[in-house]
C-alpha cells in the first residue's frame, strides 16, 4: 500500500503543473499586442460585457447554491439521510466549475483583440495566439477538475472512519459524487444563461443586419454585434469550460465509485482501482501539454490543412495515451490489466470516430454541409429541411460508436464473462476516462473557435483589410467544425459517463439504506423482502438490487420512468429553444429601433447604442435559464419520491437514450448550418449578398440554438439527472410512495 500511497501524489502535482502552464500560456498571450487604439477599445467594451453578464449570473447562481446547501444541510444533520459531508463538496464542485469558467473566458476577451493583431502579420502566429489562449482554458478546467478532487480525496481519506477499509473506500467515492452535482449544476446554468445570452445576440443581429439592411456580420453598425461578441465567450468559452469540468469530474468520479464497489473484497486493489482513473487524467495532463506544442501552421494553409495540424496535437497525445495507461497499469498490478487496458484504448478509440464523424458531418470540407448550401438554390425552407435531415442522419455514427464502445469496454474489462457485472461496468467507466484523458489539448482546440470568431469581428469592425479578414475567416470557419467537433466529443462522453453513474447510483443506495438502518431494525425493499443488518446490505450484488427493487421492463413503473425522461430531453430543448426565440425577438425590436431612431447609424455618423444590447441580452438570459434548469433539478427529486428507485432508474434510462441522440442531432444540424453559409461566403454559389446567402443566413440563424444552447447543454442534463438520483438516493429510499 505505500507504493500506492507515493504514485497518488503524482495526481496532485500534475494538476498544479496543468494551472502553472495554464499561467505560462496566458502569460504569453498577454506580451502580444492588442494592436490599434480602436482594436484596443472595442476588445474593452467586449470584455467589459463579459465580465459584467458573468457577476451577474455568479449572483443568480451564488442564492441557488446557498438554497441547496442549506437544504442537503438538513437532510445531513436533521434526518441522517446524507453525509454530512455532502453539502460542502456541492459546494466546492459548483465553485471550481464557475472559477474555471471564469478564468477561461477572461483569457479569451483578451486574446480575442491580440489574435485579430496576429493576423496582420501571418496566419501561423494569429492561430499560435488564439490556439494557445483555449490552450490556457483546457489547462485551466483540468487543473482545477483534478486538484478538486485529489484534495477531496486526502481530506475524506483522513476524517472518515469506517471499520473496514472497503466500506471507508465506498464512503469517500460516492461522498465524492456530490461534488460532481455541484459542478453539473453550474454547468447547466452556464451552458443554458450563455447559449441563451449568445443567440440572442447572433439571432437579432443576424435577421435585422445581415438580412433587412444588408450589411456584413461584425459590422460596427450593428447595434448587436458587440453583445453578439459578449456572446461568444459566456456562452462558447466560460459555458463550455464549466460542461467540461464537469464531464471530466464526473467520469474519474463515477468510475472511482464502480471500482471501490467492484474490489470490495480485496482493499489492496480497490484503493488502486479507485486510483487508476485519476492517475491516467494525471498522465493525460502532462500528454496535453506535449500536444499543445505540436500545433503550428504554414502561411495561407488550406481548412484541411489547419485541420491537421490541430489534429497533430491531439492525435500525438491520443496516442501517447494509449501507452502510458498501461504503463500505470501495469505499475498498479490491477487485476485484469489487458482488459482494462483494452477498455481505456476503446474510449478513445470511441471519442476519436465521434469526433471524426461530427467534423464530416459539419465541415465545409466535406459534401454534406456542401449539400445543404447548393439546396439555397431554392430557398431558405430547403436549406432547413436539408439540415434537418442531415442532423438526423448524423446521429448514426456517434451513436452505433458509443454501443460498440459500452460493449467491448464491458467485455475487455470483464474478461468476457457477462455475469463480472462489477468489472465490466468499471470498464465502461474507465472507457470515459480514456476518451476524456486528454481534455487538456480537446477543450484547447474547442475553446479556440469563439476566439478565433471574436477576433474576426475584431478586424471586421477596424477595418483591417481584405487580408487580414481572409486569416480571420480561416480560423473561424475552422473554429465551427472544432466547436461541433468538441460538441460531440462532449456527448459521446457524457453517454458513458452517464451509465457509469447508473451503477453509481445504485452503490448509493446501498448506503442510504445502511444510514436508515442506524435508527431503524430492518428495511422492507418494495417486493416485501426484508434486510436486517448492514452487512446483508453490503454482500448484494448489483443484479440482485435489481430484483429487489422490480427495475425490469415488465414493470410499468420503469416504463413510466423512461416517458418521463425521454420527454424531458424535449421538453428541456422546448424550453431553451423559446427563451432565445424570446430574447432574439427583444434584440430584433431594439436593433430596429435603433436603425429607425439613430438614422446615422448606417451612413457611420453616429456610433449604435451596444450596452443597450448588451443589457437585453442579459436580462433575458437571466430571467431565461432558471425554469430549464431547477425542472432538470427538480423532476429527478419528485419521481424518486413518487416512483421510487424503479422509476428513477426508468427516468435516467430515458433521459439518456432520447437526450444522447437528439444532442447530436442538434449540435451537427447547428454545425452544420452555419459553416454552410462560411461556404458560401467563401464566394461560392454567389457569395456574399446572393440569394443563396440570404438564404444560408436563415439556415444558421435556426440553428444557432440547436448548436450553442439547447444541443450542448443535453448532455449536461443527462448526467445532472443522474448526479441529483445519486445525492437523493438516501431520500428515495426512505420516503418513496412506490
Amino acid at each position: 500500500m505505500q507504493n500506492v500511497d507515493n504514485i497518488f501524489w503524482f495526481i496532485p502535482f500534475s494538476s498544479l503543473v496543468a494551472l502553472g502552464f495554464a499561467f505560462y500560456f496566458f502569460k504569453q498571450v498577454m506580451k502580444e499586442s492588442e494592436g490599434t487604439d480602436k482594436m484596443i477599445t472595442i476588445a474593452s467594451h467586449v470584455r467589459k460585457g463579459a465580465m459584467a453578464y458573468l457577476k451577474q449570473q455568479y449572483k443568480v447562481v451564488g442564492i441557488f447554491f446557498l438554497v441547496i446547501v442549506v437544504m442537503f444541510s438538513v437532510l445531513a444533520y436533521g434526518f441522517n439521510l446524507q453525509n454530512e459531508w455532502v453539502p460542502g463538496a456541492f459546494l466546492t464542485g459548483g465553485f471550481f466549475s464557475a472559477l474555471a469558467g471564469f478564468f477561461g473566458m477572461k483569457t479569451a476577451t483578451y486574446a480575442s483583440a491580440r489574435t485579430a493583431n496576429a493576423a496582420r502579420t501571418s496566419l501561423s502566429l494569429a492561430l499560435r495566439v488564439a490556439f494557445r489562449s483555449g490552450a490556457v482554458m483546457g489547462l485551466v478546467v483540468v487543473g482545477l477538475g483534478l486538484f478538486d478532487i485529489s484534495a477531496w480525496f486526502i481530506v475524506l481519506n483522513y476524517f472518515v472512519d469506517e471499520p473496514s477499509v472497503a466500506e471507508k473506500m465506498m464512503i469517500i467515492t460516492t461522498t465524492m459524487l456530490t461534488f460532481g452535482m455541484g459542478a453539473s449544476a453550474q454547468a447547466l446554468f452556464a451552458r443554458v444563461g450563455g447559449g441563451i445570452f449568445t443567440k440572442a445576440a447572433d439571432v437579432g443581429g443576424d435577421l435585422v443586419g445581415k438580412i433587412e439592411a444588408g450589411i456584413p456580420e461584425d459590422d460596427p453598425r450593428n447595434p448587436a454585434t458587440i453583445a453578439d461578441n459578449v456572446g461568444d465567450n459566456v456562452g462558447d468559452v466560460a459555458g463550455m469550460g464549466a460542461d467540461l469540468y464537469e464531464s471530466y469530474c464526473g467520469s474519474i468520479l463515477a468510475t472511482a465509485a464502480l471500482g471501490a464497489a467492484a474490489f470490495m473484497g480485496n482493499a489492496e486493489l480497490q484503493m488502486k482501482a479507485i486510483l487508476a482513473p485519476m492517475l491516467i487524467a494525471a498522465v493525460g495532463i502532462i500528454l496535453s501539454i506535449i500536444g499543445i506544442f505540436m500545433v503550428k501552421a504554414n502561411e495561407g494553409a488550406t481548412q484541411r490543412q489547419l485541420l491537421k495540424s490541430l489534429g497533430r496535437g491531439t492525435n500525438i497525445s491520443s496516442a501517447l495515451i494509449i501507452v502510458f495507461s498501461w504503463v500505470i497499469l501495469y505499475i498498479l498490478e490491477l487485476e485484469n490489466i489487458w482488459g482494462i487496458w483494452g477498455a481505456i484504448v476503446t474510449g478513445l478509440i470511441t471519442g476519436i470516430i465521434i469526433g471524426r464523424a461530427t467534423e464530416y458531418y459539419t465541415s465545409e470540407e466535406y459534401r454534406p454541409t456542401q449539400k445543404i448550401a447548393e439546396s439555397s438554390s431554392t430557398g431558405a425552407a430547403t436549406v432547413i429541411i436539408s439540415g434537418l435531415g442531415m442532423g438526423m442522419i448524423s446521429t448514426a455514427i456517434p451513436v452505433m460508436a458509443v454501443v460498440v464502445g459500452i460493449i467491448f469496454s464491458f467485455l475487455f474489462a470483464s474478461g468476457f464473462d457477462m455475469d463480472n457485472m462489477g468489472l465490466g461496468l468499471y470498464g465502461i467507466g474507465i472507457a470515459a476516462v480514456g476518451m476524456l484523458s486528454t481534455l487538456g489539448i480537446t477543450l484547447a482546440t474547442d475553446a479556440y473557435g469563439p476566439i478565433a470568431d471574436n477576433a474576426g469581428g475584431n478586424a471586421e469592425m477596424c477595418e483591417l483589410g481584405p487580408e487580414v479578414r481572409k486569416r480571420t475567416d480561416a480560423l473561424d470557419s475552422l473554429g465551427n467544425t472544432t466547436a461541433a467537433t468538441g460538441k460531440g466529443f462532449a456527448i459521446g462522453s457524457a453517454a458513458l459517463t452517464a451509465l457509469a453513474l447508473l451503477a453509481s447510483y445504485i452503490e448509493e443506495l446501498k448506503i442510504g439504506i445502511i444510514r436508515l438502518l442506524e435508527t431503524a431494525e430492518s428495511y422492507a425493499f418494495p417486493n416485501g423482502n426484508v434486510v436486517f443488518t448492514a452487512s446483508d446490505v453490503s454482500s448484494i450484488s448489483l443484479m440482485d438490487f435489481m430484483d429487489f427493487f422490480k427495475v425490469n421492463l415488465m414493470n410499468p413503473i420503469v416504463l413510466i420512468g423512461i416517458f418521463i425522461g425521454s420527454m424531458m430531453a424535449f421538453v428541456f430543448c422546448g424550453l431553451t429553444m423559446n427563451a432565445v426565440g424570446r430574447a432574439a425577438g427583444k434584440m430584433v425590436d431594439e436593433v430596429r429601433r435603433q436603425f429607425r431612431e439613430i438614422p446615422g447609424i448606417l451612413t457611420g455618423k453616429n456610433e449604435p447604442d451596444y450596452a443597450n444590447c448588451v443589457a437585453i441580452s442579459t436580462k433575458g438570459a437571466q430571467k431565461e435559464m432558471l425554469l430549464p434548469s431547477i425542472l432538470a433539478i427538480s423532476v429527478p427529486i419528485v419521481v424518486g419520491l413518487v416512483f421510487g428507485v424503479a422509476g428513477t432508474m426508468g427516468l435516467l434510462v430515458g433521459g439518456l437514450g432520447a437526450g444522447f441522440v437528439l444532442a447530436v442531432f442538434m449540435a451537427n444540424s447547428g454545425g452544420a448550418w452555419d459553416n454552410a453559409k462560411k461556404y458560401v461566403e467563401a464566394g461560392h454559389l454567389g457569395g456574399k449578398g446572393s440569394e443563396a446567402h440570404k438564404a444560408t443566413v436563415i439556415g444558421d440563424t435556426v440553428g444557432d440554438p440547436f448548436k450553442d444552447t439547447s444541443g450542448p447543454s443535453l448532455n449536461i442534463l443527462i448526467k445532472l439527472m443522474s448526479m441529483v438520483a445519486i445525492v437523493m438516493s438516501g431520500v428515495t429510499v426512505a420516503y418513496s410512495l412506490m
